[in-house]
């Protein structure tokens, strides 16, 4: 979730050292080695990499992502082969996915940032909290980084598609992988609908909707009475604006596992993260 699984990278932790002095060494103290590795990684990828940067930059501010009209606005890029070339090299380097939401066009498609080094380098390195060069140690269990931690652990998932479906014993279906959300509306009979979205959405050719519930948590994450009614809410309200008939299922991607009480037997499925690491 901070290197990427990058082995050069890796290589540079400490087996003597606890994690959050490892990551104070490697971005925060002065002239940590990769204090300056964001700018370094762009100039040598890209010749023009001042446009690259304000695109990855832009889409870090968004979690669900833009669109290319939207990317166009927030970085003044010229519309056509510039901005077509920019997207097209970032999504080739994975720095950056594109995706349609359930039952929109391509010309809807939003683009995300997944680059796992990037969106730790934008959220805590660029912003001036370099400034600390124990900024980790004393961050590391704030409201702040458990937001950036379940972000993080959700494009950790999307970099593993293939394992998850290996878990849920479909990797031989032909599926699609969507996010997707709403919002709040009213429909024709005037009955209010309150707007929700969903982590991960695989489509299966088999008449089957796994709607994954992607949870980053120190512990077995635990359903809650609230929790399960927002979760039938949102089932519903999927149902509602896609129309779709297929059977959904509720899969639930965890660090450690879900913890079984009586509202868990309304997910049929689960993954861990040491699924995630499976050949």
């Amino acid at each position: 979730m901070i290197l990427g699984g990058i082995p050069y990278y890796l290589d540079m932790l400490r087996k003597d050292l606890p994690l959050t002095k490892n990551i104070d060494n490697l971005f925060f103290k002065e002239n940590a080695n990769l204090k300056t590795e964001y700018e370094f990684l762009f100039c040598s990828l890209f010749k023009d990499s001042k446009n690259y940067r304000k695109v990855v930059e832009a889409l870090s501010e968004k979690k669900k992502g833009l669109s290319r009209e939207e990317i166009k606005e927030a970085t003044h890029i010229k519309e056509g082969g510039t901005l077509t070339e920019i997207l097209s090299n970032l999504t080739q380097c994975d720095f950056i996915r594109e995706y349609n939401a359930i039952g929109k066009e391509k010309r809807d498609s939003l683009f995300q940032l997944t680059d796992l080094f990037t969106l730790f380098y934008l959220n805590f390195v660029q912003n001036g909290s370099s400034q600390d060069e124990n900024f980790w140690s004393n961050f590391a269990f704030t409201g702040d980084k458990n937001s950036w931690a379940g972000y993080s652990f959700e494009q950790v998932c999307f970099h593993h598609i293939k394992q998850i479906k290996s878990k849920l014993s479909i990797l031989g279906v032909l599926s699609s992988i969507y996010s997707w959300s709403c919002k709040g509306f009213v429909d024709k009979d005037g009955a209010k609908w309150s707007g929700g979205q969903i982590d991960m959405l695989i489509d299966r050719n088999d008449e089957v909707i796994n709607i994954c519930e992607i949870k980053y948590s120190s512990d077995e994450y635990a359903i809650t009475d609230a929790y399960e009614e927002t979760l039938r809410n949102r089932a519903s309200l999927f149902k509602k604006v896609t129309k779709t008939k297929k059977a959904l299922q509720y899969t639930f991607i965890t660090t450690y596992g879900l913890k079984q009480n009586k509202y868990s037997g309304m997910i049929q499925s689960e993954v861990t993260m040491d699924d995630l690491f499976q050949l």
